[in-house]
């Protein structure tokens, strides 16, 4: 029965043109590189090669096989290499996917850290909203996604929380005097609402949260980035939720101002979403691992 053991022989014995030179490539005796070698004439059913005084030459199908073994031991050689270097981290692609909240209060300053370990891994990362990076990773585009909550999933996703977050009620200028007592949502009912746009995770959230409170949501604007919000708070465009840590800087320049609410805003979460389905490859794994660190989770 011939293995792939008697093809890498074979390609040795043939590129070299020499049965010792073999023997000593592959740490091996030349009693059995001949041994094989005839095993595999057998095999085929011809000669592979011609031996002389002044060595050994390949025979006309020899030299056909080798092409082929040639062409296949390559290739071989290529993805043993690949996996060593996925397998060490010296190379490798990881796609993800990840809401802007998530990308700026966690991911980026995760990335930074990630990469200074493994500067050869190449990251590909798509801004999308929580519903998009779920469809993608439902449809295999990614390899996981990183977002907030609400999420809506199924029974193959598997959610991990990484860290919480709290969003705070902001306003320009203009509506600086709303911010001398507290407020109940329906005290601010006629200012304008500065929202992310309708299917977003962030716009579910609200609406929940509005919907709890007896208080029908209806925002003004509806937005595609939570970096449209704040300029748009900032430029007396209206009223709107946003993560209190990104909003420390333009707080304490007093761009903006904070309004107390009488219902407390509930915390959301940041999520690692993985495809239970899906293989992992040895950086993928790697880098799900690094993120979900703090939290002490295993696959």
């Amino acid at each position: 029965m011939i293995t792939y053991d008697y093809y890498r022989i074979f390609y040795y014995v043939a590129k070299y043109k020499s049965f010792t030179k073999a023997a000593e490539i592959l740490h091996n005796n030349q009693p059995n590189i001949t041994r094989t070698m005839n095993n595999l004439e057998q095999e085929l059913e011809c000669k592979l090669f011609l031996r002389s005084n002044r060595g050994i030459t390949l025979t006309p199908e020899g030299e056909k096989l080798y092409r082929h073994v040639a062409i296949a031991h390559k290739q071989l050689t290529i993805a043993e290499e690949e996996i060593r270097q996925d397998r060490n981290l010296e190379n490798g692609t990881i796609s993800v996917s990840a809401s802007e909240t998530a990308l700026r209060l966690l991911l980026l300053n995760k990335l930074e850290t990630f990469r200074e370990k493994y500067p050869k891994v190449r990251i590909r990362i798509l801004n999308h909203s929580t519903p998009e990076a779920i469809r993608s990773l439902e449809a295999n585009l990614i390899d996981f996604a990183v977002v907030t909550t609400p999420l809506k999933l199924k029974n193959t996703m598997l959610k991990i929380p990484l860290t919480s977050f709290k969003e705070i009620l902001i306003c320009g200028p203009k509506y600086k005097y709303l911010t001398s007592r507290e407020h109940s949502l329906n005290d601010l009912a006629d200012i304008p609402l500065i929202t992310l746009s309708e299917g977003t995770g962030t716009y579910k959230f609200y609406n929940r949260y509005y919907i709890r409170n007896n208080i029908p949501f209806n925002p003004d604007m509806e937005v595609a980035t939570t970096d449209q919000v704040l300029p748009m708070i900032m430029h007396n465009m209206g009223i709107g939720f946003f993560p209190e840590e990104l909003a420390g800087e333009a707080l304490a320049l007093e761009k903006i101002f904070r309004i107390e609410l009488t219902q407390n805003v509930p915390e959301r979460e940041i999520c690692l979403v993985v495809n239970k389905n899906s293989a992992m490859s040895s950086s993928v794994r790697k880098i799900t691992e690094f993120l979900k660190e703090p939290a002490g989770y295993n696959f």
